[in-house]
């Protein structure tokens, strides 16, 4: 029956509660009864417990007397004889839904046992389904009916090898059906249209070990996409765009030096992180060349993208070749961090979980509306029990089938407390020292204040950290205004707020207020690949000037990241000034303005050894990686300069430089300061970085530098 023949429409609501809706155009919308009838003919009357009338319909609220069956159907009757199927309808958000068929199994999908295949899908509302599986290469498909079982799970065993068979699976719900490909699938045909049955364990490597990092602050993140970080024509790169371009080794650029991973293992860098590259839409990836993307359209969680696999066509090509990638850096030293986006789907109508499950994986509004603080159409319902299922079984297969060392949550925001406990816990059982951060921006999605996974809530999330835009915006200035200076332009207006910033965001004493409990929690950054890149931000807001001006600018904010206390960020190439040409959301342009410029890695080879200097600064000195709020309390005290400067002295505990001055002039004239007695090795002024330096200050005053970075050390 579709909605042109129903005379009413009848929504089971709650497991109790049916909602009737009668035109108005019908019977004048009026009827004194209701009654539900089963397939075995059995009527039951309803209880109207209330009537208003809404738009061009008169809406009855009726009570069942017993709990339906899911999966078998229902008619509703109304007092003229007239007859609707009960739909499903708000029913599935409640809770009492969720926990009749919460399926705690860990075999959703398809599990393959020598010569069969098992294939479950877990679609509770679902009527009937069925099974659609083609061979390779061919255009005829065996459909095969799936059978009901436990907590809404349907099921079937075939009995032969299937490997390489395409499949989907066909769900009957309000008597229509639906197409969807398998939500856990691992494996697509080119662009994601069909599942395919792979045999992961044929794709398997022995992994590399790493030691774990002992605390979030020892690391430092370089984010890039893989499709940038070698498209460049000299990147040096065979490969180019590909995951195995990401992952080759030795390459160099025009000036004979390293390039791509053996740069970044250069650089001192301990974490990669990629953008998505998880199954995306908005690449043809038959045509990859054609169109752009950085991959926040998620289609299929957890499968590899095809658009930068060698042979999209060829299901295990992008299964084997992300995974050489990954083996690759690790053989680097370097971890991987995976950009992860469970905050929404690309269209919430054609995904797999609205064809299986209609409703059930997305929040929605009072009206009964989708909801939309992602901005993109749908949010994802983390708190419901089968999503939440869902983004733990995808974060533990992406650590245990791709060996994982760490995520980035798009649009943290839209997700829950509790589930962002749960990916903790999960990660902790499979690998020690697994970095998880997150946008912690509060987005208006129906979920409660202090339910969501926001920075204001971190003292619920102790061990997941946030990207703090407080930081960006107080450092650089403004992300969302183009032309607003932060302080290491000058801006005397953010100068406490950039005082806090750099010593993690913390409380200044245990009793007052801060962002954060400890920098363990702090990402600190001032670009990323949304909106403008730091350069292209000067370039906007100080048009006029000298580019070595410019050039000081960025490398102090640059090098605050890299010796504020909590974890530092880099965008790729930022280190060599990377511009996208003033584009401000690059999402889908092109390569020239996307792609990573190794050519500028060369003509700005001095800032690039000087962040390199930076990077073993850190490394080798423990006092610019506190690792808690009582640390910074206790080893930072502030130095009394005049505003804007800054200063702090650093206790450098068990090193042979126990005290650590840094100091900050945003100014553009030379300034003359007190400093503590003693002789003091001038580590970082800015020009260079110098470990051991040669260069000693000695007495009570000192000149900084304009625009100037300084780190001087007292035996």
């Amino acid at each position: 029956m579709n909605s042109n023949d129903r005379n009413f429409l009848a929504y089971l609501d709650e497991m109790d509660i049916i909602t009737i809706l009668l035109p108005l155009t019908y019977h004048h919308g009026s009827s004194s009864t209701f009654s539900i009838s089963d397939e075995s003919q059995k009527v039951t009357t309803l209880q109207i417990i209330k009537k208003q009338q809404i738009e061009n319909n008169n809406k009855y609220i009726c009570r069942l007397e017993e709990e339906i069956s899911f999966g078998h159907p229902y008619w509703i009757i109304d007092e003229h004889g007239g007859k609707t199927e009960l739909q499903i309808g708000a029913v599935i958000r409640t809770n009492s839904f969720d926990e009749k068929f919460f399926y705690n199994g860990n075999d959703l999908g398809i599990s393959i046992d020598e010569n069969q295949t098992q294939f479950k899908l877990w679609a509770p509302t679902a009527a009937q389904v069925k099974l659609k599986l083609r061979q390779p290469n061919s255009t005829f498909s065996e459909i095969i009916k799936m059978r009901r079982e436990v907590k809404g799970v349907w099921s079937v065993v075939v009995h032969s090898d299937l490997e390489l068979f395409q499949y989907t699976f066909l769900v009957l719900v309000n008597q229509e059906w639906r197409e969807s490909v398998d939500p856990y699938a691992v494996a697509v045909t080119a662009n994601g249209e069909l599942g395919v049955i792979v045999k992961l364990e044929k794709t398997r490597r022995k992994k590399t070990f790493l030691p774990p990092i002992e605390n979030p602050v020892d690391t430092i993140i370089y984010e890039t996409h893989i499709r940038d970080f070698t498209i460049h024509p000299d990147s040096g790169v065979k490969h180019k765009g590909l995951y195995l371009g990401a992952g080759e080794l030795n390459t160099k650029g025009k000036d004979g030096e390293p390039t791509g991973l053996s740069y970044v293992k250069d650089l001192g860098i301990t974490h990669i992180e990629f953008l998505p590259f998880n199954d995306f839409a908005g690449v043809d990836e038959t045509e990859p060349n054609k169109e752009y993307n950085w991959g926040y359209n998620p289609l299929h969680f957890n499968v590899p993208e095809g658009s930068y696999s060698s042979n999209p066509s060829d299901p295990y090509a992008r299964i084997i070749e992300l995974k050489q990638l990954i083996d690759a850096i690790h053989s680097q030293g370097i971890r991987v961090i995976m950009d992860v986006v469970y905050n929404h789907v690309y269209i919430r109508e054609t995904s797999s979980f609205e064809k299986v499950v209609p409703g059930y994986y997305f929040r929605h509004n009072e009206l009964g509306f989708p909801s939309n603080g992602t901005g993109v159409g749908n949010d994802i319902a983390s708190e419901r029990k089968m999503v939440r299922k869902f983004i733990l079984d995808s974060i533990r297969f992406w650590m245990e089938e791709y060996h994982i060392d760490g995520f980035r949550f798009d649009l943290m925001g839209i997700l829950d407390i509790d589930t962002m406990k749960e990916v903790r816990r999960t990660c902790d059982s499979i690998q020690e020292g697994t970095l998880i951060i997150g946008e912690g921006w509060n987005l208006n999605t129906p979920l409660p204040m202090d339910k969501k996974a926001i920075i204001r809530n971190q003292s619920k999330l102790p061990d997941i950290a946030q990207f703090n835009d407080k930081f960006r915006d107080k450092i650089k200035g403004n992300t969302f205004y183009l032309y607003d200076k932060g302080y290491v332009l000058g801006n005397e207006h953010y100068y406490e707020e950039a005082k806090e910033v750099i010593i993690g965001s913390v409380r200044n004493d245990k009793e007052g207020s801060g962002l954060l409990s400890n920098p363990s929690q702090s990402v600190n950054y001032v670009e990323c690949h949304d909106n403008h890149t730091m350069w292209d931000k000067l370039l906007s807001c100080l048009p006029d000037m000298d580019e070595l001006l410019h050039i000081k600018y960025h490398r102090l904010a640059t090098g605050l990241i890299l010796l504020s206390q909590g974890i530092p960020f880099l965008h790729s190439g930022q280190e060599f000034f990377r511009t996208k040409r003033g584009d401000g959301n690059s999402y889908r342009s092109p390569d020239h303005i996307n792609q990573l410029d190794w050519n500028r890695k060369q003509l700005y080879s001095d800032n690039v050894k000087y962040i390199k200097g930076l990077i073993q600064l850190r490394k080798q000195f423990p006092c610019f990686r506190l690792k808690t709020g009582d640390a910074i309390r206790d080893c930072i005290q502030v130095l009394p300069l005049s505003i804007p400067l800054i200063g702090y002295s650093i206790q450098n505990q068990n090193h042979d430089f126990p005290e650590v001055l840094l100091l900050i002039n945003p100014l553009r004239s030379k300034q003359s300061i007190q400093i503590p007695d003693g002789n003091w090795s001038v580590l970082v002024d800015d020009k260079k970085v110098e470990i051991p330096s040669k260069r000693v200050v000695s007495g009570k005053e000192m000149v900084l530098e304009p625009v100037c970075l300084t780190i001087l050390a007292k035996k």
